[in-house]
C-alpha cells in the first residue's frame, strides 16, 4: 500500500502515515526499512498493513529540499564554501556551540599566526565537500534531526 507521513517524531520513533485507501496508520521507527532511520512529514512512503498498523516501511519519494522547515544541503554547502571561516553553515544548521568556536577562531584567531582561521577554513573546505556528497536522507539524519557538529 501507498502512503504519505503525515507525522513523525523522532524523538519516541513514532509516526502516523495516511494511506491512499483514506485510513490513517501507525508505525515505529523499527518498521522503517531501507537502513532510513527518520523521515519528515510529506515523505511518500510504500508499506504492508499489519494488525491495523504501517509496517515494512519504505521510502518512495523524499520530502526534502525546504519543506517542513528542513535545512537544505545545497545552502549549508555553500555557506561552508563561502563563509565557513565564520562558522555561519554551523549557524544556519542550528549548531551553535561549533558556529561560536569556528567564528572565533576565524575572527580573533588572527592573533596568533593565523593558524586557527587556516584550520577553520579548511574544515570548512572538507565539510562543504561532505556536504555535497552525502544523500539527501543522510544529510537530514546527520545534521537536521542528528547531533552531529563536525565532519
Amino acid at each position: 500500500m501507498r502512503g504519505r507521513v503525515l507525522s513523525y517524531t523522532d524523538l519516541d520513533g513514532t509516526g502516523l502515515i495516511s494511506a491512499d485507501d483514506g485510513q490513517r496508520y501507525g508505525f515505529t521507527r523499527g518498521d522503517l526499512g531501507g537502513g532510513v532511520r527518520s523521515v519528515v512529514p510529506g515523505t511518500e512512503v510504500d508499506f504492508e498493513l499489519q494488525d491495523g498498523a504501517a509496517r515494512n516501511i519504505y521510502v518512495t519519494t523524499p520530502a526534502y529540499g525546504g519543506l517542513s522547515g528542513d535545512k537544505n544541503k545545497i545552502v549549508a554547502a555553500l555557506l561552508a564554501f563561502f563563509l565557513g571561516w565564520l562558522g555561519i553553515h554551523k549557524f544556519y544548521l542550528g549548531k551553535t556551540n561549533a558556529g561560536i568556536i569556528m567564528a572565533l577562531c576565524g575572527t580573533i584567531g588572527w592573533i596568533l599566526f593565523a593558524i586557527p582561521p587556516m584550520v577553520v577554513g579548511l574544515i570548512a573546505f572538507i565539510e562543504f565537500i561532505i556536504y555535497l556528497v552525502k544523500s539527501d536522507q543522510q544529510f537530514h539524519e546527520d545534521y537536521v534531526v542528528g547531533d552531529k557538529s563536525w565532519f
